[in-house]
């Protein structure tokens, strides 16, 4: 189905389920079909390369007893011995930054760009609505932060198997689990980081229905998401370090324990929630009372 399908809905009837299927899928599709997005996504696959190729050079002979010189982000230290760690690593490389700031990409050209770019009027013409066309869009920019991690773990774990052993893993705790088990936390551990892509994801959607700028609304966000970045480093802003989005982003590393210690998982994903619901609602606001010119 065809954008242009997509849109065509029986006039004065209410859209089906069937229809509203027919526009997400249609502005999935749209999305990845951008040369931005495709773009985006091959550079999140060629970090894990990258980093898998560094630690290969750098270990050329032969894996060490201690796996490394534990320096670099976590697990980095055990990739030579287990190269399912390369896919822990390059999700906690790639969650800082490259990550928030492809979603970022992708959430604040959602309703920015197709403003600028004139379409927008032409998607509210169909019997959507502004509500069902915002949630629709905010489907898609959370299925992007789901594909962009999965990209992240399966190129990770493709040059993994390639450069290095694979087997039994040893957890943060100390104790041992299968590989099939580990399979399944880096499973878990890739769906918590895109949960933990939903705030700013909100957050670029928001941004997106204050300009008809498509570069104006990523760039804004992806300053939001420096400038947050900065701000978590800051000591003494300790008091509100743990309202910012990104603080618990790297708490997926818990999941490596035995026994899993959910306290920073379970804030991660209700301060997630809680970005969503703020900046989801403020985008709704916007958008159904903003002058589209239609």
């Amino acid at each position: 189905m065809s954008r242009a399908e997509a849109l065509r809905a029986p006039a004065g009837r209410r859209p089906s389920p069937l229809w509203t299927f027919g526009l997400l899928r249609s502005e999935l599709v749209t999305t990845l079909r951008r040369w931005r997005t495709l773009a985006l996504l091959a550079v999140l696959a060629a970090v894990p390369v990258l980093v898998g190729i560094a630690v290969r050079i750098e270990t050329r002979g032969g894996p060490r007893a201690d796996g490394g010189g534990g320096e670099g982000p976590a697990f980095m230290a055990q990739i030579t011995n287990n190269g399912l760690f390369l896919v822990f690593t390059a999700l906690a490389a790639t969650l800082p930054f490259f990550l928030p700031m492809a979603v970022g990409v992708v959430a604040g050209d959602s309703i920015a760009g197709e403003a600028g770019a004139g379409t927008l009027r032409y998607l509210l013409v169909a019997p959507a609505g502004r509500t069902r066309l915002l949630l629709t869009k905010y489907a898609t920019v959370m299925a992007f932060c789901l594909l962009a991690t999965l990209v992240v773990a399966v190129s990770a774990l493709t040059v993994g198997a390639l450069l290095f052993p694979l087997g039994d893993l040893t957890t943060i705790s100390g104790t041992s689990i299968t590989f099939a088990e580990g399979l399944g936390r880096a499973l878990l551990i890739a769906l918590v980081v895109a949960a933990s892509l939903v705030g700013i994801a909100a957050l670029g959607l928001f941004v997106s229905t204050l300009t008809n700028s498509g570069i104006a609304a990523m760039a804004t966000t992806v300053g939001l998401l420096i400038t947050v970045q900065i701000l978590d480093q800051i000591p003494q802003l300790h008091a509100l370090r743990p309202y910012f989005f990104s603080h618990y982003w790297l708490s997926f590393a818990d999941l490596m324990r035995d026994p899993v210690y959910w306290d920073d998982l379970v804030k991660n994903l209700g301060l997630q929630a809680l970005y969503a619901a703020v900046f989801g609602s403020a985008a709704w606001a916007r958008f159904t009372t903003k002058d589209i010119g239609v």
